[in-house]
């Protein structure tokens, strides 16, 4: 319940609104970008909250999908169409059924209030006199030898000669880090879900990828975020995901310990790459003075990347331990990672019943930026201050 939560106390600026459980954040579409669900139906009356108050909800707008449109949506739309900019107007997609939103959602993540799900089965059941065909979709194919996205580690691992770092993860941070890391608002921003594609085409053929080609630094953010994403277990894997929520109940001297105890019982692979990627979001971080992504913001960009729960999307409540956690790899990124505790030891949080701990063993040596070789593990910057968390 909103009033249970404390990111939604009552003293929230947007508790009248929250408390309806009218916007909720549904993860990412199929391309990276934030997705917000508005469910119309339970929009209270004016005289129980001021509906002013939801234009106050902003956002560089990408795609509006609205399902369920009644005729008179439909005519007015057409009228008002002819005044709206034609760049705003292939934003709009109307869809008559909630099962067309497979193709351009990943459905399973969405937030339907079971009022919906009703009145989409009631449509269906009258659209002349039967049910719609379901939505075909092809079969699942193997992935190519070269596949990089959509794979597990272990699958990149078997087919690129038993390196840990997976090829897509090493090329973007070497070239982060070389020409990005004082690019502001690194990770903020979008790309165009057409180059995007092109990319992770040639990735997955085996093909080279210069980004100094497409002239964007963001884009090689992106394609390391997509990477992340398209996993198919997160890279802290679904059974942190529990542990990971219990963050926000520690005392703020334990935190450090209650992370790495948590990253105790990540497999040996999962916590070598984590550490080279959280290596480098730490390195951007201490150039927040330039690209203005301290350990918070890269914290709210990369959360969600990296866990989320076997079945359903995170509720608005887990945003905050898992930004939490996040930002606590990131911020305190020495302390966590230069432990002499092992990964592969399933033990418990500090706050749960203590485990045993073991050496932890160096993971791969250096490579290069554009070669197959053995990747690097980033340095580990001390910092002249912490903040407390």
């Amino acid at each position: 319940m909103a009033g249970q939560d404390p990111a939604l106390s009552t003293s929230h600026p947007f508790y009248d609104v929250a408390r309806h459980g009218i916007l909720q954040v549904a993860g990412d579409d199929r391309f990276g970008r934030r997705v917000v669900t508005f469910s119309c139906c339970r929009m209270p009356p004016s005289h129980e909250l001021d509906h002013q108050r939801l234009l106050e909800y902003k956002k560089n707008l990408k795609a509006l999908y609205v399902v369920h449109p009644t005729s008179f949506i439909k005519v007015l739309w057409n009228i008002l169409k002819p005044l709206i900019s034609h760049k705003f107007g292939k934003k709009v997609i109307y869809f008559n059924y909630l099962s067309e939103l497979h193709e351009h959602l990943k459905y399973d993540q969405l937030v339907i209030p079971p009022e919906v799900l009703r009145y989409d089965e009631k449509l269906q059941s009258l659209h002349e006199g039967r049910t719609p065909p379901p939505t075909k979709t092809p079969p699942p194919r193997p992935p190519l030898p070269t596949q990089q996205f959509g794979v597990s580690l272990q699958y990149l691992k078997d087919k690129n000669q038993g390196e840990l770092i997976p090829p897509v993860l090493r090329f973007t941070v070497t070239y982060l880090r070389e020409k990005g890391l004082r690019t502001e608002g690194l990770f903020r921003r979008s790309a165009s879900v057409q180059t995007v594609r092109e990319i992770q085409r040639l990735y997955n053929q085996g093909k080279p990828v210069n980004f100094d080609d497409y002239g964007d630094i963001h884009i090689p953010a992106v394609i390391l975020k997509t990477f992340l994403r398209e996993l198919p277990q997160p890279l802290l894997t679904f059974q942190a995901y529990e542990q990971i929520l219990g963050i926000t109940c520690v005392e703020s001297s334990l935190r450090v310990t209650g992370c790495r105890q948590i990253l105790r019982s990540l497999p040996e692979h999962n916590y070598v790459v984590l550490r080279y990627l959280m290596g480098f979001l730490h390195a951007v971080s201490r150039e927040s003075i330039f690209n203005k992504m301290n350990s918070s913001n890269l914290a709210c960009v990369f959360g969600l990347n990296l866990i989320w729960p076997s079945q359903g999307v995170s509720s608005l409540s887990a945003l905050v331990p898992l930004n939490m956690f996040t930002e606590l790899l990131i911020e305190y990124y020495e302390k966590i990672f230069s432990t002499p505790e092992a990964p592969g030891e399933h033990g418990l949080a500090p706050w749960e019943q203590g485990s045993r701990a073991a050496p932890l063993q160096e993971a791969v040596p250096r490579t290069q930026a554009t070669g197959l070789t053995k990747p690097t593990l980033p340095p580990s910057p001390l910092m002249a201050a912490r903040r407390r968390l």
